[in-house]
């Protein structure tokens, strides 16, 4: 793919999980810039009328409708992330008895101490709204806030049985997360595992959960193997080479964004993803390189990311519920019903509203996602024999 004088590839026995080389500075911020441009995205989409109904809008609104456009894009680094950090950690400890329960015990308390609470977010918030004045008057609860809606949303069924709880639309993402979670040690097993029989239960398992999903969560799911393959190779490259992968890779970005699919995921935007993906993971591989201690600038960007990252599943999942409050508060105490594209006090509001989101989202993952790994230890004090829950951990 590089031709040899200018990169040479090499395949890692493991995958490089170390937070004090260039790739995992990179991982980090993306993780963040990426929850950050979903929430701006979203918080312009709600307040601002959309850029094609403005007749003549301004250069400004214009540059900001521009740079909060990569939601889409923003989603797919999340998948390759997500891969490269969830397949490659599983790979790694593949030879580690009860590798597959530590597994299941990591997701699902990754998932579920923040959708828990987010979800209970959601409804006092829904409450406070009105979207059950129905039920309050004696009605049913709206279908979006029932309990049935409620566990669904918990496993990734959202828009396969159930809707999205609450109304919060950015939980689309979340169903193929989900089903990503559970097919990838599947598919492991089928090539890991001795015994015909355990090989064969696999690949029943996963062609079932296959069966009842849609084709573009099946589609994407390449995207995040992907990922978990590209966290096994090293790209020794210079300089020159990465600052023109990391070139090719944003002109690639700004085209889609500018000619290409940018809703959802759908079997339309693949081809242009997978692209877009193979750059970017090219891009990550060959920054597998150790941060040298004297990289002030390097250092920095790290400390950025990791206070970033902490909180970007709090951010991705509790923003939409947030700008559901804060849009009733404008509009019941400020008569605010939408920005006005043309006025940079509106402007001024809009930082303000995106800067609230994510001070509130960062409260909020304090006592939830912060509190993750200490979740999970003593689920596996609880769930795994104490040698391997040691080992594991």
């Amino acid at each position: 793919m590089l031709p040899s004088k200018l990169a040479r590839v090499r395949f890692l026995p493991r995958t490089n999980l170390r937070t004090d080389y260039q790739h995992s500075v990179a991982i980090s911020l993306l993780r963040g810039l990426a929850a950050l441009q979903v929430a701006a995205a979203h918080v312009r989409a709600q307040f601002y009328p959309g850029l094609s109904t403005i007749a003549d809008p301004s250069a400004g609104y214009q540059l900001l409708a521009f740079v909060t456009g990569f939601a889409h894009q923003a989603v797919v680094i999340f998948f390759l992330l997500s891969g490269w950090l969830v397949g490659g950690s599983l790979m790694n400890k593949l030879e580690q008895p009860h590798a597959m329960l530590a597994y299941c015990i990591d997701r699902i308390s990754r998932l579920w101490i923040v959708l828990v609470p987010a979800f209970a977010v959601s409804l006092l918030i829904g409450l406070f709204v009105g979207e059950l004045g129905s039920w309050r008057a004696g009605g049913p609860i709206p279908q979006a806030y029932a309990p049935l809606t409620f566990i669904g949303n918990m496993f990734g069924l959202q828009d396969l049985a159930v809707p999205r709880y609450g109304g919060n639309f950015a939980l689309w993402s979340l169903t193929y997360e989900t089903w990503y979670y559970a097919m990838f040690p599947l598919a492991v097993l089928m090539f890991a595992r001795p015994g015909a029989f355990a090989k064969a239960a696999s690949a029943v398992a996963l062609a079932v959960i296959a069966w009842h999903l849609n084709a573009a969560i099946l589609l994407y799911f390449t995207l995040w193997l992907m990922g978990a393959g590209f966290s096994r190779i090293h790209i020794h490259a210079g300089r020159p080479l990465q600052f023109g992968c990391g070139a090719l890779f944003v002109l690639v970005a700004v085209w889609f964004r500018l000619n290409g699919s940018n809703n959802i995921l759908t079997e339309e935007s693949y081809l242009q993803d997978l692209l877009y993906g193979l750059l970017f993971l090219v891009l990550l591989c060959s920054l597998q390189t150790r941060v040298a201690p004297g990289d002030v600038l390097m250092l920095r960007l790290g400390r950025i990311g990791n206070f970033f990252a902490e909180f970007s599943f709090s951010l991705y999942v509790i923003h939409v519920p947030l700008i559901f409050l804060l849009r009733h508060v404008n509009q019941r105490q400020f008569g605010i019903t939408q920005l006005d594209p043309a006025s940079l006090s509106d402007f001024g509001v809009y930082l303000s509203l995106v800067v609230v989101i994510v001070l509130l989202a960062w409260l909020f993952h304090l006592p939830f996602e912060a509190q993750t790994y200490r979740l999970r230890r003593r689920l596996k004090g609880w769930l795994l024999p104490p040698l391997a829950a040691q080992n594991i951990a």
